[in-house]
């Protein structure tokens, strides 16, 4: 095998050899990380579970409230000097697999010769912990049903049942997720929440649609129609003034494998830690699944946009007008406190 001397010396003919567009983006790509932001304040987000319970007393009332504020959290981005050697050999496995005339050797190498292997992506998620993450819906997980809250063990099952397909309807539905109308998880709403979701998904100030994960319109294409989930759930109980039930507390990571539209070698993966709770309860003899707080902070994307989408930052986006803070976070630790501010994460 060639010493270390020798690859520093094959690695610098081959920047040496690139113009310097080429050298740019290498070295752009050398400072990339990832940023994530909530997209709602603490303030924010009481402001929608109480508009939230105004509006659930005002349905068991029989009359209407006015719709109230979605938890809006915002994506976000940012690059880490800590990921340069990894970022910027994987950048060179590119430049070799697409002009391989740059790193062949003048003449013969003493000893074995080595490879440096192209982008797989027929592979997304291997080497990260996603790969060992379940597929699909099989890994929103629940808790197994109990009496609780004043519930028979058959409501909250029954409860349980909605909360995935909600959760499958909101990450997983393939037109939602590329930017189209979330009719899946509308229709599986209640019908005090329904009518106001819809109404309010292109609302200038608290678009409902922070309520389901959307890549912008055009931005992205799935390099795979495989999404990776993992996570869990806890049940617990809430009473509010005369009413109670079960409380469903969510915490889940959801993990898609995308690149820019027509370029495969872009490919990347953008992490949506997934937080909320749904409640369950009895109004007027009825089983009700009520969502009480759905949303979630994603990495690697922009902090400068606010219409509810996420907005992936790619190597060659446009700088974010929104500076990252903090110490980098683990995009897949699914035990850490929320934050109001765009922070930095570890690469996906």
């Amino acid at each position: 095998m060639p010493h270390g001397d020798d690859l520093d010396q094959r690695f610098n003919d081959l920047v040496s050899q690139m113009d310097a567009d080429e050298q740019r983006r290498m070295r752009s790509s050398a400072k990339k990380g990832a940023k994530s932001a909530r997209s709602a304040s603490n303030e924010d987000k009481e402001r929608l579970r109480e508009a939230g319970r105004l509006r659930r007393d005002a349905g068991r009332a029989g009359w209407d409230a006015t719709p109230p504020p979605p938890r809006r959290r915002r994506a976000g981005r940012a690059w880490l000097a800590g990921a340069a050697i990894t970022v910027t050999l994987a950048a060179a496995a590119v430049v070799v697999t697409m002009r391989p005339d740059l790193f062949a050797p003048s003449g013969p190498l003493p000893g074995d010769t080595f490879e440096l292997a192209p982008v797989d992506v027929t592979r997304p998620f291997a080497g990260s912990p996603a790969d060992k993450y379940a597929d699909g819906a099989a890994g929103f997980t629940l808790p197994e049903a109990e009496a609780i809250g004043g519930l028979t063990k058959k409501d909250v099952a029954t409860g349980l049942d909605r909360a995935r397909e909600l959760l499958a309807a909101a990450y997983l539905d393939k037109k939602t997720v590329l930017g189209g109308k979330p009719e899946a998880f509308a229709k599986l709403l209640h019908r005090d929440q329904r009518g106001w979701f819809r109404e309010n998904l292109t609302d200038k100030k608290y678009a409902t649609r922070y309520m389901v994960h959307s890549f912008a319109p055009g931005s992205v294409e799935l390099t795979t129609d495989v999404i990776k989930v993992n996570g869990r759930a806890t049940l617990g109980t809430f009473k509010e003034k005369e009413l109670r039930g079960a409380s469903v507390k969510l915490n889940y990571l959801v993990v898609y494998a995308v690149h820019q539209p027509g370029r495969p070698l872009t490919m990347m993966r953008v992490v949506a830690h997934v937080t909320g709770e749904i409640q369950l309860f009895r109004q007027e003899g009825r089983l009700v699944t009520w969502v009480e707080d759905l949303g979630a902070a994603t990495a690697p994307a922009r902090c400068d946009t606010d219409d509810g989408f996420v907005h992936p930052y790619f190597d060659d986006s446009a700088p974010d007008a929104v500076k990252a803070t903090g110490k980098p976070k683990d995009p897949y630790a699914l035990d850490q406190p929320e934050s109001d501010e765009c922070t930095t994460t570890d690469p996906t």
